[in-house]
C-alpha cells in the first residue's frame, strides 16, 4: 500500500511539473511560431553559418553611440524590458553599420542605436502595452527585431555625440514619426533624409510608420529568437 501511494505521488508530481513548463513554454510562445530560444540551438546554427552570429553592435562598431531605452523606463511601457543595456545584430548586420557609421563620418555625423535585436519575450510584452500594429509588430508573426536583422537609430554629431534635430523622439506614435511625413522643419527633413539614404545605400530599408526603424535586407532568412542578452553574453 505504501509502495502505491508513493508511486501515485511522484506520478501526480510529474504531472503537475510538466503542466507547469508547458505553461512556461505557452507564455513564452503562443502562436507555436518557430522560435531559437535555447542557448545550444543558437550556438549550433553558428557553428553550422557564422552569419547567425549576434554580435555586440558596441564592441564592433567605431564611435557608435548607445542609448538603450528599454533597458530603462524611459519608453512607451514606462517599464525596464531589458536587464542590460546591449545591442546586438547578425553579423551582416553588422558589418552593414560600421559602413554607414564610416560613411557618416565624412559628414562629422554618427549613429545613435536606441535598439537592435529583441528578445521575443519583449515582442510580447509591448502588444500587450499598445496593440497597435503600425507601431509594434504583431506577435503572431514576430519583429524582423527578433531576428537580429533590424535596428532602431538616429543621427548624432560625431564630435559631441549629441542627437540631431529629428522629426520626432524615439517611439513617437504621431503621423509626424511617419518616414514620409512633410510638415516638418527644414533641418529635421534634411537629417532625415540622409539618415534614410545612407541606410538604403548599405542595405536598410525604413518602415513607414517610424523613421528611426530599419530593416535589413535579407532579414528573412534570419530565424525568430528568444533569447535574452545575458544568455547570449554567457
Amino acid at each position: 500500500m505504501k509502495t502505491t501511494k508513493t508511486l501515485l505521488f511522484f506520478l501526480v508530481a510529474a504531472l503537475l511539473f510538466s503542466c507547469a513548463t508547458k505553461d512556461k513554454t505557452e507564455h513564452r510562445n503562443p502562436y507555436n511560431l518557430p522560435l531559437v530560444n535555447s542557448v545550444k540551438e543558437y550556438k549550433k546554427q553558428v557553428n553550422e553559418d557564422a552569419t547567425m552570429e549576434l554580435v555586440d553592435l558596441e564592441k564592433v562598431i567605431d564611435n557608435v553611440v548607445i542609448d538603450i531605452r528599454y533597458a530603462t523606463a524611459n519608453n512607451f511601457t514606462g517599464e525596464m524590458i531589458y536587464q542590460s543595456p546591449k545591442a546586438y545584430a547578425r553579423k551582416p548586420v553588422a558589418a552593414a553599420l560600421q559602413l554607414v557609421q564610416d560613411s557618416l563620418a565624412s559628414l562629422n555625423l554618427g549613429l545613435k542605436i536606441y535598439d537592435a535585436y529583441r528578445p521575443y519575450a519583449a515582442t510580447l510584452k509591448f502588444y500587450d502595452v499598445y496593440p497597435d500594429t503600425h507601431f509594434v509588430a504583431n506577435p503572431k508573426t514576430g519583429s524582423r527585431h527578433n531576428r537580429g536583422c533590424a535596428v532602431d537609430v538616429s543621427l548624432v554629431n560625431l564630435a559631441t555625440k549629441q542627437e540631431l534635430v529629428m522629426p520626432t523622439a524615439f517611439d513617437d506614435f504621431s503621423e509626424k514619426a511617419h518616414s514620409t511625413y512633410i510638415d516638418l522643419p527644414e533641418s529635421a527633413l534634411q537629417n532625415r533624409a540622409i539618415l534614410i539614404g545612407v541606410m538604403a545605400h548599405f542595405g536598410f530599408s525604413v518602415i513607414s510608420t517610424e523613421w528611426w526603424h530599419y530593416d535589413f535586407n535579407g532579414w528573412e532568412k534570419f530565424p525568430l529568437m528568444d533569447l535574452s542578452f545575458e544568455e547570449l553574453t554567457n
